[in-house]
């Protein structure tokens, strides 16, 4: 007879799966059979392990470096912020003319690429000929206006001077001629009067027949003669005294030079300002007349051609866009969780989807604002609809240089972009 096995909790609980899994009853003695087959199992193992000792050590083993690799793959992302919302981005530049014309020539095509200062359209440059002609013609003019007028200004302050001083010469001398006719009419008035009283004394003798008519008739002479003198004497003052004025109204012009050599300076100094004017206007119009020729800004792809030889251009119309292959950069949109801990700086690793290709970059700057709130309609939380929307900021990667010599980046390709944190 057998001796009952010891059956442990463990196979209890096993037995009692069994019960439940099993629709049939199971007899005693198949439950036992079954606890024996497990034991029997459990057994093998164990003597397996007795027997291969080093299986032991290789399982344990493996359960370290499971255990190591996982700690190394979690070291590994923790570090790393990685998106695929990103883009290739760069300047285009819109090329205008700033004067109008008719297009002569075009000399490149869309997608040419094209060194900076390249020659790319050329306007018929005629009328801004004539213009440059023009204007070098006013400021010859001008100039020659201008010599004329700064010339004048000290030849007008010498003649003034001159004349400043011959006034006050003639008015002195007006004044000594005033002094000397009145003296000279002083004298003849002494004189008529003199003759005066003789005549009166020659009248009273000749009525008494005291004297001869010879004697009256010179005494009467000298009378008139004294008073021709009188009145030429009077005369003589009166017309001093009109020199006089006439100086004195000399003098007064004469002392308006300083007023006039203001002016004459007043003029020679808009003459000046003529001659700047017309050296801006003729600077203008060489300018004008190099516009005519368009030149590429920087180096970089022709884009958007809109220009045909014949084709009259106003002022600022785009006739090509130059995408600046250059300077290019990476713009990323990461979730705001992700920018816990990113900074300037940082390196990142940036595959092209295009290529295939990892390029090396570096976190050039971080959004002032998430993208939401620079669209046209930002949303506005205080409407009582809020839900939650993890934001995206952009961040600015550049491309580390000298990585495409051949300029196949463009902008707007798609990238995937990782940034390593730490």
């Amino acid at each position: 007879m057998v001796d009952p096995v010891k059956i442990s909790p463990q196979y209890e609980e096993e037995e009692a799966d069994v019960k439940d899994d099993v629709k049939e009853p199971v007899t005693v003695t198949e439950r036992r059979s079954g606890t024996e087959r497990r034991l029997l199992q459990d057994q093998s193992a164990l003597g397996f392990f007795r027997e291969h000792p080093k299986a032991g050590w290789i399982m344990a083993l493996v359960v370290i470096a499971l255990l190591v690799g996982s700690v190394f793959i979690w070291r590994y992302y923790s570090v790393r912020e990685s998106t695929d919302d990103a883009q290739i981005d760069g300047h285009i530049n819109p090329i205008s003319p700033r004067v109008s014309g008719t297009v002569v020539r075009v000399l490149h095509d869309d997608n040419e690429l094209v060194q900076a200062g390249t020659l790319l359209v050329e306007m018929d440059p005629r009328d801004y000929e004539v213009a440059v002609d023009r204007a070098r013609a006013d400021l010859a003019n001008m100039q020659a206006s201008s010599t004329a007028a700064n010339v004048g200004v000290p030849l007008i302050q010498t003649t003034s001077s001159s004349q400043l001083l011959a006034a006050d010469a003639n008015v002195k001398a007006t004044e000594r001629e005033i002094e000397s006719a009145r003296a000279r009419l002083i004298e003849s008035q002494s004189n008529y009067a003199k003759v005066a009283a003789d005549l009166k004394r020659m009248e009273m003798l000749i009525a008494r027949d005291e004297i001869s008519h010879q004697q009256y008739d010179a005494t009467v002479a000298a009378y008139n003669s004294a008073k021709a003198n009188v009145d030429a004497a009077s005369a003589g003052v009166s017309a001093a005294e009109s020199r006089a004025a006439q100086a004195h109204a000399q003098a007064e012009a004469a002392r308006t030079v300083p007023d006039q050599l203001k002016v004459t300076r007043a003029r020679a100094g808009a003459a000046s300002a003529e001659v700047q004017r017309t050296v801006s206007a003729l600077a203008q119009a060489e300018l004008n007349l190099k516009y005519t020729r368009i030149y590429a800004p920087v180096t970089g792809v022709l884009s958007k051609r809109n220009v045909e030889p014949g084709q009259v251009l106003q002022a600022g119309q785009p006739v090509f866009s130059i995408v600046d292959v250059e300077d290019i950069w990476t713009t990323v949109n990461f979730k705001e969780t992700q920018l816990k801990n990113m900074q300037v700086g940082q390196k990142a690793k940036i595959k092209v989807d295009a290529y295939g290709r990892e390029y090396n970059g570096t976190v050039e700057s971080i959004g002032a604002a998430t993208g939401a709130r620079f669209s046209l309609l930002p949303p506005e939380n205080a409407t009582g609809n809020y839900v939650k929307v993890v934001q995206r900021i952009p961040v600015r990667i550049r491309f580390d240089k000298g990585q495409d010599p051949n300029h196949q980046l463009r902008p707007g390709m798609s990238v995937e972009t990782t940034v390593l944190t730490q």
